[in-house]
């Protein structure tokens, strides 16, 4: 069985180098077979230019199809997958077009993982594993009521004056600003329709505690379901959200306030030319480290007091091997691709898995990935 590997782009590089030095047999794609050549060039000569026609003449049975590509590659990567039975792994959100390949995919008898990547992903381990511990302590009672909350935020290690760097093109961020978000706060649904109307500060239980700005992303609500929250369970609060550092908002507020203006080709290609202005004032450099943080709380209280309360907290930067947010993406693809082989994994659309021993498994590899991961529990 073959892993074809699509795209060696900054996140799919120390992921994609493991699976190679294991002695798995891999056949990287790119679109541009020289930049893969540079990234594991060294490792395999087994190297193609990017082509999904050719890729899918070349799949057997049983292979896995990774995709590292940007998003509107996944379901047509998916579908030739199915079409080949073979499975198919990605870091990124299912989208509903990929959903919408579930029974597809079982009839197959083939897997299609998505959301194993660092946010989403290791995120979603340390939910199920935050509720699994709830569930089995003495203070699990239906009638608590609930706080969840998972930021997550690629930051600069040395902050900078915008208080962000990039590593890749600023434009996927600055589209996301425009996008609405749905949480739960004060026990109602919270729908924002724009990040900056939502941010606040949030105190890190890191080794040596830390402020950092936060807003809600996305829609948290399906998340509830997906970390198994019984539906008639008390919730307070329920967000899933960015992370960034203290004085963000304010090295912003001009981007915001222009992007509130935008619209439309005209707005579109406004965003482009600040995603090139911005690309070249603030990526990162060769010797810049990046830095990754990402805290997943659940917290139960009774008539107003706290009867549970833990806390992962995970803080990892950048080395000369690799870079934080490289690892904390495409290592735990890799794992996700070796659970596919081995049989672990479900037929059919799947995220980050649930099962006790893969999340305890994979949470024990992730923890050598970061220079801190922990459980703090607030209430010993």
């Amino acid at each position: 069985m073959t892993i074809h590997w699509c795209g060696t782009g900054l996140s799919a590089i120390p992921g994609l180098r493991a699976l190679i030095e294991e002695g798995l047999d891999v056949k990287v794609w790119n679109r541009t077979a020289s930049k893969a050549q540079e990234a594991v060039g060294d490792l395999t000569d087994n190297i193609a230019a990017y082509d999904i026609a050719v890729l899918g003449d070349e799949l057997s049975e049983g292979d896995v199809v990774v995709s590292m590509l940007p998003g509107d590659h996944h379901v047509p990567l998916a579908k030739c997958a199915i079409a080949n039975r073979a499975h198919f792994v990605s870091s990124s959100y299912i989208a509903p077009e990929m959903r919408d390949l579930d029974k597809a995919a079982k009839d197959a008898g083939v897997c299609l993982v998505n959301e194993i990547g660092l946010d989403p992903g290791i995120d979603h381990l340390m939910a199920h594993k935050l509720v699994e511990l709830y569930r089995a302590s003495d203070a699990f009672d239906p009638a608590n009521e609930l706080g969840f909350i998972s930021y997550c935020g690629g930051i600069p290690k040395v902050p900078n004056p915008f208080r962000y760097k990039f590593s890749w093109s600023p434009l996927g961020v600055l589209k996301a600003l425009r996008s609405p978000s749905k949480s739960i706060k004060n026990g109602a649904e919270l729908s924002v329709d724009r990040p900056w109307d939502a941010i606040s500060s949030y105190e890190a239980p890191l080794p040596t505690p830390e402020t950092f700005e936060v807003y809600p992303n996305r829609d948290s609500l399906p998340f509830m379901a997906q970390y198994h929250f019984d539906p008639e369970w008390k919730v307070r609060e329920f967000v899933r959200g960015t992370l960034r550092l203290n004085g963000w908002a304010d090295a912003w507020a001009y981007v915001f306030s222009e992007i509130e203006t935008l619209s439309g080709d005209t707005g579109d290609a406004r965003l482009k030319e600040m995603s090139d202005q911005f690309w070249a004032e603030n990526a990162y450099g060769e010797n810049d480290p990046d830095r990754v943080v990402l805290c997943v709380s659940l917290q139960a209280e009774q008539n107003g007091k706290t009867v549970w309360h833990q806390t992962y907290a995970m803080d990892a930067w950048g080395t000369e091997a690799s870079t934080a947010m490289a690892r904390l993406v495409s290592k735990p693809v890799s794992f996700g691709i070796k659970a596919v082989l081995a049989n672990q994994i479900p037929t059919g659309v799947t995220a980050a898995p649930d099962n006790p021993q893969l999340v305890d498994a994979w949470l024990s590899e992730i923890a050598a990935l970061a220079q801190h991961l922990d459980i703090v529990d607030h209430t010993a």
